[in-house]
């Protein structure tokens, strides 16, 4: 799903917001979560996940075409980190079908 996606989809689920009141909505969400990021923060939307920022240390690569040696500076990735409640509800078939530990077997 892309951002546009998104909007539909949210559009859809709630006919008396405007479209454009949605979009506005979406795109302030997401430019708060990469500020926040970019401040070196952390974000956490419960039940979802967390967004976090790692650092990479420099390092000695190699060119996988040619072999040489190439050299990497340091940098920061942003780093994603599911919640119990998302990794439940995408495991829930495996574990309703029989897969699995018996103890695992949670409902949401």
């Amino acid at each position: 799903m892309v951002k546009s996606e998104l909007i539909i989809r949210l559009s859809e689920m709630n006919p008396h917001l405007l479209h454009r009141d949605l979009e506005r909505l979406v795109t302030t969400i997401f430019e708060e979560i990469g500020k926040s990021l970019s401040n070196g923060d952390r974000v956490e939307l419960r039940g979802f996940g967390a967004f976090s920022v790692k650092e990479r240390p420099a390092r000695i690569a190699r060119n996988p075409r040619t072999g040489e040696s190439v050299s990497v500076e340091h940098k920061l990735v942003p780093v994603f980190k599911t919640g119990k409640e998302l990794r439940l509800s995408l495991n829930k078939e495996k574990f309703s079908s029989g897969f699995g530990n018996s103890e695992n077997n949670t409902q949401i």
